[in-house]
């Protein structure tokens, strides 16, 4: 027998390897064969493959928008989105408050005062309004601490209602110029404080108010005074400085360390 001839006999299976009615050529698969992986699609008899399911849109895939390669379109939505809203309200230009959100109102104020004043150091506060430990309340050191407290928030309420005031002031002012669009509308950060008062003045004056949030682990939420449809929240703190910049005629600042100390 040639060489050849061995190695044509040694590639057909024998009938060892066969069972009954299992063609010449052909192996049977049996235990010792391996079983095809599940991953690896298997076509039916009819020899058609089965539907495959649709693609998402790239816009509407999370997985792609919320990656380092979709930060150009996050980046793009956090001027269109605003500038979409800003055309669609009519806001021609605004006026930015700046200041600290330290700053409470005069009613909040007093009323922390007042509770001070009414407890008293010799009687401690319940747990729920004192946030110092019993021993401190008992030595009288921590109701020394927050009369101090107390006292400044009182003082510091004059800056939140001039603040308030100004707003209020200006959103009157601006109801009247003869315009189709609403000019100088009262912006703010969106926060407390002097934000807060900024666009509570122009809430209580009957305007609309902008607020213009960002979106951090710890930061504040936005304060009920702001217009609803001109609530923004950003990711991107350069997008929301640029939405400070953009539409504003004028600039108010009420610095905390200009009188910090």
């Amino acid at each position: 027998m040639s060489d050849k001839d061995r190695d044509q006999r040694s590639a057909t299976p024998s009938s060892k390897d066969r069972s009954p009615g299992t063609p010449a050529g052909v192996r049977d698969q049996g235990k010792d064969t391996p079983a095809v992986p599940q991953s690896v699609a298997t076509i039916p008899g009819n020899g058609a493959l089965p539907p495959l399911e649709r693609a998402p849109l790239a816009y509407e895939n999370p997985a792609f928008l919320n990656s380092a390669d979709g930060r150009l379109m996050r980046i793009v939505s956090e001027y269109l989105e605003p500038l979409a809203r800003f055309r669609h309200e009519q806001i021609q230009d605004t006026v930015v408050f700046f200041g600290s959100a330290r700053f409470r109102g005069r009613e909040e104020a007093d009323h922390a005062l007042e509770l001070l004043d009414n407890t008293g150091s010799s009687q401690a506060a319940p747990s729920s309004e004192q946030p110092a430990s019993p021993p401190d309340i008992a030595s009288g050191k921590a109701s020394d601490l927050q009369r101090k407290r107390a006292v400044a928030a009182v003082e510091m309420a004059r800056y939140y209602e001039d603040a308030r005031r100004l707003s209020q002031l200006l959103t009157q002012w601006a109801k009247k110029i003869p315009s189709r669009k609403h000019r100088f509308v009262i912006t703010s950060g969106g926060g407390p404080g002097i934000m807060e008062a900024a666009n509570r003045g122009a809430w209580e004056a009957g305007g609309k108010t902008i607020g213009l949030n960002i979106r951090l682990p710890f930061e504040q939420a936005p304060n009920p005074y702001i217009t609803p449809s001109l609530n923004f929240e950003f990711h991107y703190f350069f997008m929301r400085k640029l939405w400070f910049a953009y539409l504003s005629k004028a600039l108010v600042v009420f610095s905390r360390r200009f009188w910090h100390d």
